[in-house]
């Protein structure tokens, strides 16, 4: 191991002449805003000035870089605290921080990415270091770079089992380019945190989990100097620093008291307040960041295409969730930035096909769905690669909020979900995915994919591949004759008419397994002097009332049954 050197008096005492102008920012912006957190914003002001003023690398007039370290603001309610480091560093106008909360302001209550600082947006807790260690292994084994990935996590958001879920995965994989930061303030929102400030168990728990593990006084820079150095030299490790803080601190009468989590300083006490914390500046001088060394390489992830087109016959037997195998494993074949993930149900999601080909993209995740979602969004930040995650469908029901926080993240995750709807049978319910159409179809950006057959499913992937937001390719187990050429085109938004005549006396909408089911009745009922029309939903969304086929339907449908191999609840209308 190098020798550590210790920063000069200098520079110490600039690193707390920030974390005091930031706990100034933090305090101005919350009380001109009327809400907000400043007390957490104070407990992790050294944190913050040390992180971004001494040990993180990066452009601060360019905080996308790709080369540039991350840093993960897991504790979002905190957002105040950010800004004012960026404000610091001289991205942020001072005078913006002003505009917290206002609604023709981008500087929202908790981080989100149209604040182009912020990679993935925080607030509901437990989920930032999943999303760290997904940028971490991105870093560490597809781009190479020498990037480093900085997690601030609070205290009570460690009682989140999502926190270790992501804890376990770092480990395993040897994240060692990957710091998390526990902000030990003891006090949660309505009580004390469980441990309070028993730092020492916060360590060996750690430990348990295979970090390497250090414990400072979170108000010390010259500590945090140090461990975040030895952090840096450790190697095939991740790191855990457990900073004992003072919720507050530097607030009199405020610090390290309970019934102030979320309520800003009153203006009438304000000024009494910032005036005795500017007593503790000794001086303005304004730090720079490190450069980042300009080593990730420069990648392209668009116009991603299957590397050879579909090939099967008309009638020919083939489950989508081995079409989905397939059509990734092509898409591997065509860029090198496609990943795959999935929750230790490869054999069954037909992932494996993808890890056989590309086994050096291939991320196992085990049985932690949550995680697998969170790590996923993570290897899609900054467009660095094209993430597709798979388990059973239901699973990702466990998954749901790490979903809805990746539309707002504005990520372009890709999700599959095999074992859908009631076609499984013999497993039972607890295997059958009946909900996700409902919950997926509940996200505002979402685009839901139901494919019925080979066809369709390997062009729903290669579609997904290339589509903004978050995806869902929702699969089935069993074997289904395939229905489409292999030249057929295929559209967001547009449906398919599989069977049509003049005679129609009802219009069948279907998708997936259900589709088939409703072109073996079309045929009983033609033979029985009933016709009827049937249109199959490759999309399950979007389906926007002013499509081609609906108002088509307006004008020639009696009636219009839908199917999707589902609750009743998770309607096909919209």
């Amino acid at each position: 191991m190098a020798d550590y050197h210790r920063p000069d008096a200098n520079t110490l005492q600039a690193l707390k002449d920030v974390a005091n102008r930031l706990r100034i920012h933090s305090i101005r912006a919350t009380s001109a805003a009327g809400s907000g957190h400043p007390t957490s914003c104070c407990s992790a002001a050294e944190i913050i000035s040390t992180l971004f003023f001494h040990t993180m690398k990066y452009k601060a007039q360019d905080p996308s870089n790709p080369s540039n370290d991350r840093f993960i603001l897991s504790k979002g309610h905190a957002a105040p605290v950010l800004y004012a480091a960026w404000a610091e560093a001289g991205y942020l106008d001072s005078k913006e921080l002003l505009n917290l909360r206002k609604i023709n302001s981008i500087l929202e209550g908790h981080p989100v990415p149209k604040q182009v600082f912020v990679d993935v947006a925080t607030g509901s807790l437990g989920q930032g270091l999943g999303a760290s260690a997904g940028m971490a292994y991105t870093g560490k084994h597809f781009d190479k770079a020498s990037y480093r990935v900085f997690c601030l996590l609070g205290d009570g958001e460690s009682s989140e089992g999502s926190v270790w879920e992501a804890m376990a995965f770092a480990s395993f994989y040897k994240l060692d380019n990957l710091v998390a930061i526990f902000d030990v303030n003891r006090l949660g929102q309505s009580d004390p945190a469980p441990l309070q400030h028993n730092v020492e168990i916060y360590r060996k728990r750690c430990e348990a989990f295979g970090w390497n593990a250090e414990v400072v006084d979170g108000h010390s820079v010259e500590e945090l100097c140090k461990a975040l150095w030895q952090a840096s030299q450790v190697k095939d490790k991740p790191t855990a620093i457990i900073a004992k803080t003072l919720k507050g601190k530097g607030i009199s009468g405020v610090e390290d008291m309970e019934n102030w989590h979320g309520k800003p300083i009153p203006k009438d006490k304000m000024e009494e307040i910032i005036k005795e914390i500017q007593g503790r500046i000794e001086n303005n001088k304004k730090l720079s960041p490190e450069q980042p060394v300009e080593d990730a390489p420069d990648i392209s992830i668009k116009n991603i295409k299957l590397s050879s087109p579909p090939n099967y016959k008309l009638g020919d037997k083939m489950a989508t969730r081995k079409a989905y195998g397939v059509a990734l494993a092509k898409l591997g074949h065509d860029n090198p930035r496609v990943v795959a993930l999935d929750g230790d149900t490869k054999n069954s999601t037909f992932s494996d096909l993808f890890r056989k080909e590309h086994p050096e993209r291939f991320i196992e995740c085990y049985i932690a769905e949550q995680n697998m979602v969170s790590i996923a969004i993570g290897c899609c930040t900054r467009d660095r690669t094209v993430a597709f995650a798979s388990t059973f469908a239901t699973f990702f029901s466990r998954a749901y909020d790490q979903i809805r926080m990746a539309a707002i993240s504005e990520s372009n995750v890709n999700l599959s979900g095999s074992h859908c709807g009631v076609s499984i049978g013999e497993d039972g319910p607890s295997q059958m995915g009946l909900e996700d159409l409902a919950m997926f179809r509940a996200i505002p950006t979402a685009t839901v994919f139901y494919p019925s057959d080979g066809v369709s499913a390997e062009r729903a992937v290669e579609l997904a591949a290339n589509t903004k937001g978050v995806c869902f390719i929702r699969t089935s187990r069993p074997e289904n004759a395939v229905i489409y050429d292999n030249s057929e085109v295929f559209q967001i938004g547009k449906a398919k008419v599989l069977r049509q005549s003049k005679k129609d006396h009802a219009t069948v909408v279907a998708a997936g397994v259900t589709l088939h089911e409703a072109l073996t009745a079309a045929t009983q009922l033609a033979n029985e002097g009933t016709c009827k029309e049937v249109c199959g939903f490759f999309l399950k969304k979007p389906f926007g009332k002013s499509s081609e086929l609906l108002e088509k339907f307006g004008i020639n449908a009696k009636a219009i049954p839908a199917f999707g191999n589902r609750v009743v609840s998770a309607s096909l209308n919209v």
